[in-house]
C-alpha cells in the first residue's frame, strides 16, 4: 500500500467513528425547538361567530368586565379583567378541561368585595392557544402565568386554583413565593391524585397510545370528528347546572385542534399527579390557605384536601424549624432564633353534598367562604 493510501485508510478510520455516532444522535433525539414563538393551534376564536361553543363561552363573557389577548413565547393567551383598578388583586386559575368560564359564578362576588380579579384560559383551552409540540406540566402553566403578569404589570397578588388550578397555584407558590400575597385558596385541588385512582376515561386519555395519537394531526382530526357526531346525542348526566360546562368540553375536543392533546399531555406529565413537591414547599410559609372541596365530589375525593392541608401546615413547621441563631457581637448569649413565620392556617372546608364543579353548582357557598376568607 502507498503512504498516500495508507494515510486515508488512517483518516478514514478517524473519521468515520464520530460520524456514526453524530448520525446515531441525529437520528434518536428530536431537534431542538426552533425560533419563538412555537407554532401553535388555535383556540375558540377560529370557530364562526355563531358557533354553539361561543354561544356557551362567549369571548366577552366577563359582565362589565374587559377581555384581551397577549402574545406570549408559548402560545397567544385570551385574559379577563374585572373589578376596580386599584383594587386588592387576585388571580382565578381554571382546571384541566373547563376554561375560565368555571369561575364565572364568583366574579361578581369578588367584584363586589372589591377585588381586581384577573381570569386566564390555559394553553390549550378556550380562547387560548396549543403550543405545538410543549409538555403541558406545571413549568409551561406556571410560566405563563408569570408572564401574563408581567405583561399587566402586577408585582403581587392572591391566588384561586380549582382542581388542576390548584396544583398549578401550588407550584406558582413554590416557584414564585415572592410574587403571591398571604392568602391562597385551592378549590376541590388536584395534584396528589394517583395516576392509578384516575377515572377511566382520564386513564385511557393519559395512556403514551392516545398522547402519540393526538400528536398525529390526521389522527387528531378523525377524533376530533368523532366527538362533533355524538356531541349532539351525548346526556350530560350529573347536575342539571353543570350541563353547559360538559358541552363545552365536548365542542372543545370536537373542534379545537390542540385540546385534546393538552388534556392528554396534562394528564400524564402535567399538574394533576406528582405535586406533592408543590405541596411540601417552603413558599407556603406565612400564608393563608383556604382548602375547599366538595363531600360529593367523585374525581377528586375530599381526603385529598385534608392531606394538601397537612403537607402545607409541615411544611411551614420545617422551614421554622431549620432557622438559624443569628450571632449577637456585644453579648456572650447567642440570641433566640429568627423563626420564620409558619401557615397561620390551612383550614378545610367543606360543602355539603357538591361534587367537582362546586364552584358552578355551589357558587353561592362558596362565594361566601372565599370572600369571608379574604376579608380575614
Amino acid at each position: 500500500m502507498s503512504p498516500s493510501a495508507s494515510r486515508c485508510l488512517t483518516y478514514l478510520l478517524l473519521l468515520v467513528p464520530p460520524l456514526v455516532v453524530s448520525f446515531y444522535l441525529l437520528a434518536s433525539f428530536p431537534p431542538p425547538p426552533g425560533p419563538l414563538p412555537v407554532p401553535s393551534y388555535p383556540g375558540l376564536a377560529s370557530l364562526p361567530p355563531d358557533s354553539r361553543a361561543r354561544q356557551i363561552y362567549s369571548e366577552d363573557w366577563v359582565e362589565g368586565g374587559e377581555g384581551a389577548y397577549v402574545d406570549l413565547p408559548m402560545g397567544r393567551t385570551r385574559y379577563w379583567l374585572a373589578g376596580p383598578e386599584n383594587g386588592k388583586k387576585i388571580v382565578l386559575v381554571h382546571g384541566l378541561s373547563i376554561p375560565a368560564l368555571v369561575w364565572s359564578p364568583l366574579v361578581p362576588p369578588l367584584v363586589a368585595a372589591g377585588y381586581r380579579v384577573l381570569l386566564y384560559d390555559l394553553y390549550g383551552r378556550g380562547y387560548s392557544a396549543a403550543p405545538v409540540g410543549a409538555a403541558y406540566d406545571a413549568q409551561l402553566y406556571v410560566s405563563q402565568l408569570a408572564l401574563l403578569m408581567q405583561h399587566l404589570g402586577w408585582q403581587k397578588t392572591r391566588l384561586a386554583g380549582v382542581s388542576m388550578g390548584g396544583a398549578i397555584t401550588a407550584a406558582f407558590v413554590s416557584t414564585f413565593p415572592a410574587l403571591v400575597e398571604r392568602e391562597v385558596v385551592l378549590v376541590a385541588s388536584a395534584g396528589l391524585v394517583e395516576a392509578s385512582d384516575l377515572p377511566r376515561t382520564a386513564k385511557v386519555m393519559s395512556s403514551p397510545f392516545i398522547q402519540a395519537l393526538t400528536a398525529n394531526p390526521l389522527i387528531n382530526a378523525y377524533l376530533r370528528h368523532l366527538a362533533s357526531k355524538t356531541e349532539e346525542h351525548h346526556d350530560t348526566g350529573g347536575a342539571p347546572q353543570e350541563g353547559p360546562l360538559r358541552e363545552l368540553v365536548r365542542l372543545q375536543s370536537a373542534h379545537l385542534p390542540g385540546f385534546n392533546r393538552a388534556v392528554s399531555s396534562s394528564l400524564r406529565a402535567g399538574p394533576v399527579t406528582g405535586m406533592r413537591w408543590a405541596f411540601e414547599s417552603e413558599g407556603w410559609a406565612g400564608r393563608k390557605v383556604l382548602l375547599l372541596h366538595g363531600t360529593s365530589d367523585q374525581t377528586v375525593p375530599s381526603a385529598h384536601s385534608t392531606h394538601i392541608g397537612a403537607l402545607i401546615e409541615s411544611a411551614g413547621r420545617n422551614t421554622s424549624s431549620h432557622a438559624e441563631p443569628t450571632p449577637s457581637s456585644t453579648t456572650k448569649h447567642k440570641k433566640k432564633p429568627k423563626l420564620q413565620p409558619t401557615p397561620e392556617r390551612a383550614r378545610v372546608t367543606l360543602i355539603p353534598d357538591a361534587g367537582h364543579a362546586l364552584t358552578w353548582t355551589h357558587a353561592r357557598e362558596v362565594g361566601e367562604v372565599v370572600c369571608a376568607f379574604l376579608a380575614g
